[in-house]
């Protein structure tokens, strides 16, 4: 009889045992592990909108000088409309590039250009595609191209373009930054206030403001332009 009890025993524990030992044998001491989503990799994956209400990114040799600021305009600013259409019977474009104790300033896209601002992704970064309206003097990018597109043909000024910015400009400020303002155009300096530096066909305009002046920066204009 107790052989026979140790049989009944022994063969209730390779019952008990077996879930345990095949438990073992197909899953060999490797602990658990819980894995989460690579949301990097998910959001990389989805396609980026080719327009949108917002610059999709920054430029990254430099940070915006200054807001756009609103071209809803409700009257001319010195003497300079903001129309629904883009006027091209007089277009020109020049440069602006702003530097402060050295370092670059951008001008922001859609200065000049009334909101609600629709963006679209270019090789270059993000561009202004529409707007509510167009000023005469507008920016689509952060690339320094001032835009001259207007019904009549008259001499523009950088202090035009400030003032439709909505940004002061003088001999000691440039937009916030305060300091003493050197001024060259095409590499050449120019004296005096800089709220008169024409905006004639493929001027190169370079402002410093404070110390640690860069010297003359040259920029070459897409085709087209």
């Amino acid at each position: 009889m107790k052989t026979a009890g140790r049989a009944v025993v022994t063969a209730v524990a390779l019952v008990l045992a077996s879930p345990l030992l095949a438990a073992c044998s197909s899953n060999p001491a490797t602990p658990s592990v819980t894995t989460q989503p690579d949301t990097s990799s998910s959001t990389s994956s989805s396609p980026a909108s080719s327009t949108s209400s917002s610059p999709a990114s920054s430029t990254p040799d430099g940070s915006v000088l200054a807001p756009a600021g609103n071209a809803d305009q409700t009257s001319p600013v010195d003497g300079i409309s903001c129309n629904t259409d883009e006027q091209l019977a007089f277009h020109i474009h020049a440069h602006l590039a702003i530097y402060v104790n050295g370092a670059p300033k951008l001008l922001p896209p859609g200065i000049g250009i009334g909101p609600p601002l629709q963006f679209e992704q270019t090789s270059s970064g993000p561009s202004v595609a529409s707007g509510s309206c167009f000023s005469w003097l507008h920016t689509h990018d952060s690339s320094g191209v001032v835009h001259i597109e207007s019904p009549i043909q008259r001499v523009y000024t950088l202090g035009d373009f400030f003032d439709v910015w909505g940004q002061p400009l003088s001999t000691t400020q440039v937009g916030p930054a305060q300091g003493p303002v050197t001024a060259t155009v095409n590499g050449n300096p120019f004296t005096g206030d800089p709220r008169g530096i024409p905006l004639d066909a493929h001027n190169v305009i370079q402002l410093d403001v404070g110390s640690a002046l860069p010297p003359p920066q040259p920029y070459t204009f897409p085709p087209g332009l």
